[in-house]
């Protein structure tokens, strides 16, 4: 609203100083600076707010040090997060961005889902919260408006140049005049093209891989593919999240880490010199994402003050599931799904270890009459906490392994 307002002010009254907000570091550090304030001082009154309301943690012993410790803390904090990310996001991104508006949409929706289990769990007192179908159900429909608005929006498009276009005889949205410093006519297209990491040639389009099947039939099929695609992955990172979610300051933490490196691709993926440098797709309107990003990061940062150890209030699946569905988008539309791996390798191998714990539980009943466990306790988490290790320090080792990746993550932009 006031990058809007101001730019109206620059035009109509011709004052300099309304154009700062024209920039996207200054609207990107205001950004970061007022969500941090909105979750540090709207979260103390939302923490207290729920401690009237009796909105606690029911704990299960689950012989856990400093477990029962944690029994009435305030839950479905993710308020804090939402709030943090969507108000200074509304003030300082342009409305008019079709990317803008997908995130909000995703991060309103699976905070409407996260808050519909924490409401069922702790006011309707019914332990087994919102039944899972029904869980799966939002995670699923907002895959699908994601996966709509990447296929049919006339505002995603990828800009190349006219060359390339019609070697991939890709569909021509605009063709754009020649300026100083390109040498080629640039033309926008709507594509199925992503960027591959590590290799050199690096980028993919899915429909190569219908192209067998002609050109109405492969069509189809692509369109039912990357439909069934991008809904694993919204729901897929969204749960990751959220299994994530089990000690103070964790899932924040590593949310936060990788809001930093999307605010990095982010940036680059937006800038004609900068995503022609490093041969990555550029998307024209991807550089708003900067200032979504900067909120995201500054939201987590913030609720962080509240939720380090020891917490004094959790996020709750309204927090952990949008962190989670938000991440999955945003990788989405700046076209680094295929880097989810690297990026989000914490919440996989937290994922990855239920998966084995269980599976191998069952199997071990089936063969031997008896389960037995990889680990101690999952997800990952727990099992170093059963091994005596203090919540704090793993959640620190966590943030340092996330870093790791998140660096890792953003040199593949050179590494190829």
């Amino acid at each position: 609203m006031l990058y809007h307002l101001f730019d109206y002010i620059e035009k109509t009254y011709s004052w300099a100083g309304a154009g700062l907000f024209q920039f996207l570091s200054f609207r990107s550090a205001l950004a970061v600076i007022l969500s941090l304030i909105i979750s540090m001082v709207f979260g103390k009154r939302i923490i207290s707010s729920l401690k009237r309301m009796q909105v606690g943690e029911t704990v299960r012993d689950l012989g856990l040090q400093g477990q029962k410790a944690k029994e009435g803390t305030p839950t479905m904090g993710g308020i804090i997060i939402i709030l943090a990310i969507m108000i200074p996001c509304l003030l300082m991104a342009d409305l008019s961005n079709v990317y803008v508006w997908l995130l909000l949409t995703v991060t309103l929706l699976l905070g409407a889902v996260g808050f519909a289990d924490d409401y069922i769990k702790v006011v309707k007192k019914d332990k087994s919260g919102l039944r899972g179908r029904f869980k799966i159900l939002g995670q699923v429909i907002v895959g699908i408006i994601v996966a709509m608005v990447m296929l049919h929006h006339d505002g995603v498009m990828v800009r190349m140049d006219a060359a390339e276009a019609a070697m991939r005889e890709l569909e021509v949205v605009e063709t754009l005049p020649i300026r100083d410093g390109i040498e080629q006519a640039q033309v926008l297209v709507k594509t199925s093209l992503t960027n591959v990491p590590f290799l050199k040639g690096n980028q993919l389009d899915y429909r190569d891989l219908f192209t067998w099947l002609g050109d109405n039939t492969g069509a189809i099929v692509l369109n039912l593919f990357f439909s069934l695609f991008v809904i694993f992955i919204v729901t897929a990172v969204s749960n990751a999240a959220n299994l994530t979610d089990g000690i103070d300051g964790l899932a924040a933490g590593v949310s936060g880490i990788i809001a930093l490196a999307l605010l990095v691709f982010a940036y680059v993926s937006g800038r004609w010199d900068l995503a022609t440098y490093l041969d990555i797709l550029y998307i024209p309107g991807s550089s708003e994402l900067v200032i979504f990003c900067s909120c995201f990061l500054g939201a987590c940062i913030g609720f962080l003050w509240y939720n380090a150890y020891p917490a004094q209030v959790f996020m709750g699946d309204t927090g952990s599931l949008m962190l989670g569905g938000v991440i999955a988008t945003v990788c989405i539309v700046l076209r680094k799904e295929l880097l989810i791996p690297v990026l989000c390798a914490v919440f996989l191998i937290e994922t990855l270890s239920v998966i084995m714990q269980v599976s191998y539980f069952k199997y071990t009943r089936k063969k031997y009459g008896e389960g037995r466990r990889i680990f101690r306790m999952s997800p990952i988490h727990h099992h170093f906490q059963k091994l005596g290790m203090h919540e704090s320090k793993i959640v620190s080792r966590f943030w340092i392994v996330q870093i790791l990746l998140a660096i890792m993550a953003i040199v593949t932009l050179k590494i190829r």
